[in-house]
């Protein structure tokens, strides 16, 4: 259901600047006067596309959830007055209705709507046979089918023009991060669609304005296709997610900072290559030595049948778990990835002896 780059939107616009794009502005619409002049300012830092929210999302009731459709005439006149494409947020198909009545060029769903194929289908089905360009943000839980999901719905409905979201994603452990990124995740997901604009938005991911210059750049540093930074004239009043704005000047500081990768010439290609034939080598032995380690597992585990002994051998395990760390250590690999990796050949290791045991036991 891959889309083609080339007659996508948001690549066209891009292209059009011959940079990434840069979608910025409040994370709420609040008044006219803040989001006029936001746009103004916006507006000679060359941003690409103005984004404001006007529904609101929130966990508890009595929080400020958006001024509404009064919004839409701000944004309404943000585009006549200064010739900038409008973005935001929609959630119900009644939300739809009333961004395509006051001509709203681009709608995003969010992270909270992401996670229920139920929504993202209403919506989908509500934008049916409009072409309105639409992003779509990651869920809150880490989960790259519902993502990948909600881009099909879409597609399915017609619409041409979509591009992903990469805002994080919610977790207990402490971090340094309000929605750790988990680049992986996006990663799989461009891989499963190559042509698919992936937009970084450092301001849910880092949740403080000192992170959103790294987050950012490790975004351009990924390919990534672009930025979604939220800006307010006055971060510390700002009635919705004060802590992560930051003001149109810190933003023309991020984005002179920001460095755009130079595409490969022939000879760093030929390079590369090089390299990823050997890389490919050294795959073929790691899976050719996962094979031998297998077939000691699977004699094990026929041992372990013949005497009647459980499969699981916690000792064993916690010895295998320090071990290979501390190899790991010694050959200078981050040993928290060994451990990861110890962990999932662990698992298949007593998946494939339980099977063996298993087979002392007739079929019910």
């Amino acid at each position: 259901m891959e889309r083609k780059k080339e007659n996508n939107y948001f690549h066209q616009l891009s292209k059009l600047r011959r940079r990434p794009l840069v979608i910025a502005g409040p994370c709420s619409a609040e008044t006219r006067g803040q989001v006029m002049e936001t746009a103004r300012q916006l507006k000679d830092l060359q941003v690409d596309i103005f984004r404001a929210g006007v529904w609101k999302p929130r966990s508890k009731p009595g929080t400020f959830e958006g001024v509404g459709t009064e919004g839409m005439k701000w944004l309404q006149e943000v585009r006549q007055e200064y010739g900038m494409p409008v973005a935001t947020e929609v959630a119900r198909p009644h939300h739809i209705e009333t961004a395509l009545k006051h001509n709203i060029d681009v709608l995003w769903i969010g992270a909270r709507t992401t996670v229920n194929p139920f929504a993202v289908q209403e919506l989908a089905e509500a934008l049916r046979g409009t072409h309105l360009p639409v992003m779509v943000k990651n869920p809150v839980s880490p989960d790259l089918s519902l993502w990948a999901g909600a881009v099909e719905r879409l597609w399915g409905a017609g619409l041409q023009d979509v591009a992903a979201i990469h805002r994080g994603f919610s977790s207990y452990e402490v971090s340094q991060y309000r929605n750790v990124p988990l680049w992986q995740i996006p990663i799989q997901l461009k891989g499963l669609y190559p042509d698919l604009p992936v937009v970084v938005d450092p301001s849910h991911i880092g949740g403080k304005p000192d992170l959103i210059l790294p987050i950012s750049q490790a975004g351009l540093d990924l390919n990534f296709d672009g930025v979604m930074i939220e800006t307010h004239l006055n971060p510390t009043e700002a009635l919705s997610d004060a802590d992560q704005q930051i003001t149109p000047e810190a933003l023309g500081d991020i984005l002179a900072k920001l460095q755009v990768r130079s595409l490969p010439d022939a000879a760093f290609i030929s390079r590369t290559e090089e390299l990823r034939q050997k890389i490919d080598r050294a795959d073929r032995e790691i899976i050719e030595a996962l094979a031998r380690r297998m077939r000691l597992v699977e004699k094990i585990g026929e041992d372990k049948r013949e005497n009647n002994i459980a499969v699981l051998q916690p000792e064993r395990w916690q010895s295998i778990f320090e071990t290979r760390k501390e190899w790991a250590r010694q050959m200078e690999i981050n040993p928290t990835f060994a451990a990861e990796l110890y962990e999932l050949i662990h698992l298949e290791s007593i998946r494939v002896q339980t099977e063996i045991v298993e087979k002392n036991f007739p079929a019910s």
